[in-house]
C-alpha cells in the first residue's frame, strides 16, 4: 500500500507520528483525563516463546463523551478484521478493550470534537536486525488527515448511521483526500467508536474462535468442521 498523507509532516517528525501516534495538544489531553478517556496508540514488539518468533501488539481502546471521543484499533495489512487475543474487561468505560498480535498491524488513531475529526492510519511491521537477533519495528504513515468534517450527530440522533459513514477531509487548497479504498470500512468503525458513549466494547477487533476452545471429541471436530 502506498502512503496516502493528507497533512503529512515529512522527515524525523513523520516518523515520530508513525511510531508514537497522534501527538495532541495539553488541553487536548487534560480533558481526555478528566473526561476518564483512555486511549492507548503505542505498538510494541514482542516474542512468542513457544512459536520462537516475534509478533508487532497493539491495544484497542478508548471511547466517547457526547463532546468528545479518542479511540485507537487494528486491522490487518489488507484492511481485513482481527480476532483479538484477550478481551479485557473493566469497571470502567472508555478504556482497554482488547490486545492483539500479529506479524503486521495497520493502526487507526481517531480524535473527535464535536463534529471535527482527525484520522491517523499507520502501518507496523518487522524487520530482522543485521545480526539477526531481535528484529526492530518498522512504521509509516499511509494516512494524516487534519480537522475533517462530519455534520452527523452519530452519539446522539443521528447513532444509526454509525458503521457507514466516515468525515471528509480535505486539503489546504481546498480538494478532498480520498481515504485507502481498503481501510473505509475500518474508518467507519472507528468514526463509530469515537462516538460511542461509555463504551465497553470492540469496534474493530473480534472474537477469536480456536480449536483449543472446543472439546475436542469425534462430534465436536465434526460440528467444527461443519461450521468450517
Amino acid at each position: 500500500m502506498q502512503s496516502l498523507p493528507a497533512t503529512l509532516s515529512n522527515g524525523q517528525a513523520g516518523e515520530v507520528l508513525a511510531r508514537q501516534g497522534m501527538r495532541l495538544p495539553q488541553i487536548v489531553l487534560k480533558r481526555l483525563r478528566d473526561t476518564r478517556i483512555y486511549c492507548q496508540p503505542t505498538v510494541s514488539v514482542e516474542h512468542q516463546n513457544l512459536a520462537k518468533k516475534y509478533v508487532v501488539r497493539g491495544v484497542e481502546s478508548g471511547g466517547a463523551m457526547a463532546d468528545l471521543g479518542a479511540y485507537s484499533s487494528f486491522v490487518g495489512e489488507r484492511g481485513e478484521t482481527l480476532a483479538w487475543l484477550q478481551r479485557v474487561d473493566s469497571i470502567g468505560v472508555n478504556g482497554v478493550h482488547a490486545n492483539v498480535v500479529a506479524p503486521v498491524l495497520i493502526r487507526l488513531e481517531m480524535l473527535r470534537i464535536e463534529r471535527t475529526y482527525d484520522l491517523l492510519i499507520t502501518r507496523h511491521s518487522l524487520r530482522e536486525s543485521v545480526k539477526g537477533t531481535r528484529p526492530y519495528l518498522v512504521s509509516s504513515v499511509l494516512f494524516y488527515g487534519r480537522r475533517g468534517s462530519l455534520e452527523m450527530e452519530l452519539w446522539d440522533q443521528d447513532r444509526e448511521f454509525r458503521g457507514v459513514v466516515c468525515p471528509a477531509f480535505y486539503t489546504r487548497s481546498g480538494e478532498r483526500v480520498a481515504l485507502p479504498e481498503m481501510l473505509q470500512p475500518a474508518v467507519a468503525a472507528i468514526t463509530a467508536a469515537v462516538c460511542c458513549l461509555g463504551c465497553r466494547h470492540c469496534h474493530l477487533l473480534s472474537p477469536r474462535m480456536s480449536h483449543e476452545l472446543i472439546d475436542r471429541t469425534p462430534r465436536a471436530s465434526e460440528e467444527w468442521e461443519a461450521l468450517h
